[in-house]
C-alpha cells in the first residue's frame, strides 16, 4: 500500500468522527433512523413495502434517494476516484456544511426533510472519501472496516504478512466513528438538533482550510 500523506490520515479521522455524530442524531431523532449508511434502511424499506406502510415508505425511500443523490453530486464535482490534493474536496465539504445547517433548521421543526438532507450530506461525504492505491477509504459506515480488520487479524494469526498501514486505516475510521457517536450523544442531550451544527462547522472549516492548502500547493512558481 502506498504511503498515505499525513493530511489524508487527519482528514479521514475527522470525516469519520463527523459521520459518527450525524448518525447518532439520526437515531436520536423522532424517526430514530440511521442516515450514514443504507443497509438497514433498505431492509426497513422492504418491510414497509410488504406492510403497505406509506409513511415509512416515504421516509425511508427519501433517505435512500437523498444519500444516492449526495453521492451523485460528489461525483459531478470531483470527477475522479483517485484521492489526490488537486481535486475539489473543499467545495464538497463546504456544500456538506451548508446542507447540514439546513438539515438542522428543518429537524428543529420536526420536519422529515431534515433527515433526508442529513442523508444527502453523508452521501456527499462518502462519495468524496475514495480510493487511494489499493486502500478503500469509507468514512460513513463501518461494515467494510470491521470486515477488513477481521481479515487482517485472521491472516496475521496464520502468519501471513499484513500491511500495517491498512490495519491502521481500519482502526482510525472505527475509533473516529465511535468517538463521534459518543460526542454526538452527549451533545444531543444538551443542545438537541443543534448538534448537527458541530459537524457543519467542522466540514465548513475543513473545506475552507483544504481550499487554502490546495491553492498554496498548486500556485504557480514565481
Amino acid at each position: 500500500m502506498t504511503t498515505l500523506p499525513r493530511w489524508i490520515w487527519v482528514g479521514t479521522w475527522l470525516l469519520a468522527f463527523i459521520a459518527g455524530m450525524i448518525n447518532v442524531v439520526g437515531f436520536l431523532s423522532i424517526s430514530q433512523q440511521a442516515v450514514t449508511h443504507l443497509t438497514g434502511t433498505t431492509s426497513l424499506f422492504a418491510i414497509a413495502v410488504i406492510e403497505h406502510d406509506a409513511h415509512q415508505m416515504l421516509l425511508l425511500g427519501a433517505i435512500l434517494l437523498a444519500f444516492f443523490f449526495g453521492s451523485l453530486i460528489s461525483g459531478l464535482i470531483i470527477q475522479d476516484k483517485v484521492l489526490r490534493l488537486g481535486r475539489r474536496y473543499g467545495a464538497v465539504l463546504i456544500l456538506e456544511s451548508l446542507i447540514l445547517v439546513l438539515a438542522t433548521a428543518l429537524l428543529q421543526r420536526h420536519h422529515m426533510a431534515g433527515l433526508w438532507l442529513a442523508a444527502a450530506a453523508c452521501g456527499l461525504q462518502n462519495g468524496m472519501a475514495t480510493t487511494y492505491s489499493k486502500a478503500v477509504i469509507r468514512t460513513t459506515h463501518l461494515s467494510g472496516m470491521f470486515t477488513d480488520l477481521g481479515i487482517f487479524l485472521g491472516q496475521a494469526l496464520r502468519g501471513v504478512a499484513v500491511e500495517p498501514r491498512r490495519l491502521m486505516l481500519c482502526l482510525v475510521v472505527i475509533s473516529a466513528f465511535f468517538c463521534g457517536g459518543l460526542a454526538g450523544a452527549v451533545s444531543f442531550q444538551e443542545i438537541g438538533y443543534n448538534t448537527l451544527l458541530i459537524p457543519a462547522g467542522l466540514t465548513g472549516l475543513t473545506g475552507v482550510s483544504y481550499m487554502l492548502l490546495r491553492w498554496y500547493a498548486l500556485r504557480p512558481n514565481k
